[in-house]
């Protein structure tokens, strides 16, 4: 059974939410009340899966996924208004009113995104995951890149460029590529 967390301002969006994905028997949910308990439960437990509102209390979904580890994925359930507000590109966004069988689909879709991305982080050794994320924070710092642009611009230059994904990091921590 998998894990999601399930993070909504409203109690009763959270109730809905947590129902219909347990139903399946596939899915076990932690619901969690603030953009910090998410964190936390995220770090704690290993998890990789979150589904939530545009926002809890002050701070929007999108700088908490900006905080989370790169292994976890994000399904954004919101006003299609709200969801135009969300430029990150890693976060799977469904419009409301939803219906049980979008939601099941998006969380089974993701489940499967996040697998993915558990496997090929585990491929890569300590040595080039920590090349990986100090060549984002170089283009973060002097790009004037986020995260994610960060994260997305090494994979679209790997990928462009046939590449391995720390082969283009250890370019731009050269300045190979910042250069051009």
């Amino acid at each position: 059974m998998r894990q999601v967390i399930v993070a909504f301002e409203r109690q009763s969006n959270c109730d809905r939410i947590r129902e219909s994905l347990e139903s399946t028997g596939e899915f076990s949910c932690l619901v969690c009340r603030g953009a910090d308990q998410i964190r936390r439960t995220v770090r704690k437990l290993r998890l990789d899966l979150v589904v939530c509102g545009f926002k809890l209390g002050e701070e929007s979904c999108e700088s908490v996924y900006h905080d989370l580890p790169q292994r976890c994925v994000m399904l954004m359930v919101a006003p299609q208004a709200q969801l135009d507000l969300c430029e990150a590109a890693g976060i799977l966004k469904l419009p409301t009113p939803i219906r049980r069988g979008s939601l099941l689909a998006s969380v089974r879709l993701l489940a499967q995104v996040g697998q993915g991305r558990e496997r090929a982080l585990a491929r890569r050794s300590p040595e080039e995951r920590e090349l990986v994320e100090q060549a984002k924070r170089l283009l973060i710092e002097h790009g004037g890149m986020t995260e994610d642009q960060a994260h997305r611009f090494l994979q679209k230059r790997s990928m462009d460029n046939g590449a391995r994904l720390a082969d283009t990091a250890r370019q731009v921590l050269e300045g190979v590529i910042i250069g051009q």
